[in-house]
């Protein structure tokens, strides 16, 4: 059979311009094909784009990294790195430790027991800092991250040291027993460093209220409230000049604990002379160096950084 009333495929193109589907609709349009060479454009284009859109945030990124930490080293926590071993066994050189700088803006005070970082009341520490010799550029540099809390300053006049007296109690030692005693009652101290006594210089004080008696737990090296007996104060320092309170070692790892009060401290009851007196000192031995606490790096960064500028005490 022929092809006779038979249409040929050639005869009726499936589609001419201009054509409708059914329903009056066009024919869908076939996707363009893109080669390989334009791929690649796009995708470098697309590339720019997201670096460009980087370049324009990053500015921003450190501004707010920078207020995150200025609000959190002024009101949050504080990392400080011990310089000297004047708080031994507790506290060993090169660790780091948070300071709470929060609750004392909502009235708590320290108590007996707390280990606490202080300004210096005037007189504790020696001023050897050297000039420096960075350049305009890098000396504001530093001077702006030290004020954020991201770097250590080389002036920092804070000390480290452990709670003893509260305003009112009456600190003394030694007692027949060679303990410390606060308000008449003896006090057992575990954390003192090994072999070291309560205190080799006799002294009784009753600490003005406001006021705060601190020691080392290494009395032998620690330069604290009985060295400064001839200082404004008395060897006490005020609750004013209190930067918060030591809670954690958080470095090393191995020593990561919690800083609790001792139950002999804590436990002891308010005493009731309401006045402060002179303090009374015998036997004054050579005052032991005290250097400044560092302040440290803020949140993790004391964690990576492992040789700061100088280190607290």
């Amino acid at each position: 059979m022929g092809t006779r009333g038979r249409g040929r495929v050639a005869d009726h193109p499936a589609t001419e311009p201009g054509d409708t589907g059914p329903g009056g609709a066009g024919p869908d349009p076939a996707p363009p094909v893109r080669g390989r060479a334009e791929r690649r454009r796009s995708a470098r284009r697309a590339a720019r784009r997201r670096k460009r859109s980087l370049l324009r945030e990053f500015p921003l990124i450190i501004l707010v990294a920078l207020l995150v930490a200025l609000v959190m080293k002024t009101f949050l926590i504080q990392v400080f790195v011990i310089p000297s071993g004047s708080m031994e066994q507790t506290i060993q050189v090169g660790d780091r430790v948070l300071v709470d700088k929060l609750t004392p803006w909502f009235g708590s005070e320290p108590q007996r027991g707390d280990v606490v970082v202080f300004k210096d009341p005037g007189g504790w520490l020696e001023n050897d800092h050297k000039p420096s010799d960075d350049g305009p550029v890098l000396g504001a540099a530093k001077h702006v991250l030290t004020f954020v809390g991201l770097l250590p300053s080389d002036n920092e006049q804070d000390l480290i040291k452990r709670v003893i007296g509260v305003g009112g109690d009456t600190v003394e030692c030694c007692d027949p027993q060679g303990r410390l005693s606060v308000n008449g009652r003896a006090v057992a101290e575990p954390y003192l460093a090994s072999g070291n006594p309560p205190s080799r210089q006799p002294f009784k004080v009753t600490v003005p209220k406001g006021r705060l008696w601190v020691m080392g737990d290494h009395r032998d090296v620690s330069a604290d409230s009985r060295f400064h007996m001839g200082n404004p104060g008395q060897g006490t320092i005020p609750l004013s000049g209190v930067v918060g309170r030591a809670f954690v070692i958080a470095w090393p790892l191995d020593r990561f604990h919690q800083l609790d009060e001792p139950s002999s401290l804590a436990s002891l009851a308010g005493a009731s002379p309401p006045g402060g007196t002179a303090p009374k000192s015998m036997g004054v031995g050579p005052v032991p160096m005290q250097p400044p606490l560092v302040m440290g790096l803020l949140g993790i960064l004391p964690l990576v950084i492992r040789r700061p500028g100088r280190p607290p005490e």
